[in-house]
């Protein structure tokens, strides 16, 4: 339609050159966007939750976030950067299963822990034939059998039209094998990756002081330093669990 001709940029908030150059990659491929911390992964993802919510009316959208406080965080950033009517957001972490398959016919964009949506993958409960967008944040953790390859692995199965863009911060830790992990696990063909030192990303970066503060551990810690914790059972790591939080330091 004429309508995914055009794609439509914020003007509410001062231009980043990145952050555009970013989001229009971003909308035609699936991407990994590395930036650091503070410099607006959650605004790109916005922008494409966006255009995919005006370019596909019955589309469903979906976020997912690796803990239920990061996906609440992360509802509110999206409605203040492009205001998508809170009227067709919904948050499933606390839906309970037989609710949630309502909630998925009724509402257009969603936010959610991966684990929730394998779950209604799994029960046919999420139109995955609807679905034409995710976005992971997080996503160095998709590693392995991790809830982000079991999402993706189902969606693929069942559609190949919905695009995928994976925010981090740090791509796969240290490793090549583990970056590379993350690119096949989660269909990636393109990275869009700025560091603090990038020349477009210098201007908008803050300077950091870093102080490195030791704090020793007391007598009540120091005294399992010496032990092989494998050796404690089960009841013994439970009961000082529960010790140290009715006794914190």
């Amino acid at each position: 339609s004429s309508s995914a001709k055009v794609w439509i940029y914020p003007t509410n908030y001062p231009l980043r050159e990145y952050q555009l150059k970013i989001s229009e990659a971003a909308l035609f491929r699936n991407t990994l966007v590395c930036l650091p911390t503070g410099l607006g992964k959650t605004f790109i993802a916005s922008v494409i939750m966006y255009n995919f919510y005006r370019w596909y009316p019955s589309g469903k959208i979906v976020f997912m976030a690796p803990t239920k406080p990061l996906v609440a965080q992360q509802i509110e950033a999206c409605y203040k950067v492009m205001g998508i009517p809170q009227a067709h957001m919904a948050e499933l972490t606390s839906t309970a299963a037989k609710q949630r398959q309502e909630v998925w016919r009724a509402k257009r964009v969603f936010f959610l822990t991966p684990q929730v949506m394998v779950n209604d993958l799994s029960r046919d409960t999420c139109p995955a034939q609807q679905v034409k967008c995710v976005v992971i944040d997080e996503a160095h953790k998709a590693l392995g059998n991790h809830a982000y390859c079991q999402v993706i692995r189902q969606l693929a199965s069942q559609t190949k039209h919905f695009r995928i863009l994976a925010l981090s911060a740090t791509p796969g830790g240290d490793t090549k094998q583990s970056v590379q992990s993350v690119i096949s696990n989660l269909l990636i063909s393109h990275i869009e990756l700025r560091s603090e030192e990038s020349p477009d990303i210098q201007a908008h970066s803050h300077q950091r002081s870093v102080e490195k503060m030791v704090v020793p551990l007391g007598e009540t810690l120091s005294a399992y330093q010496t032990k092989d914790l494998r050796s404690l059972s089960k009841y013994q790591l439970i009961l000082a669990r529960d010790q140290f939080r009715k006794n914190p330091p």
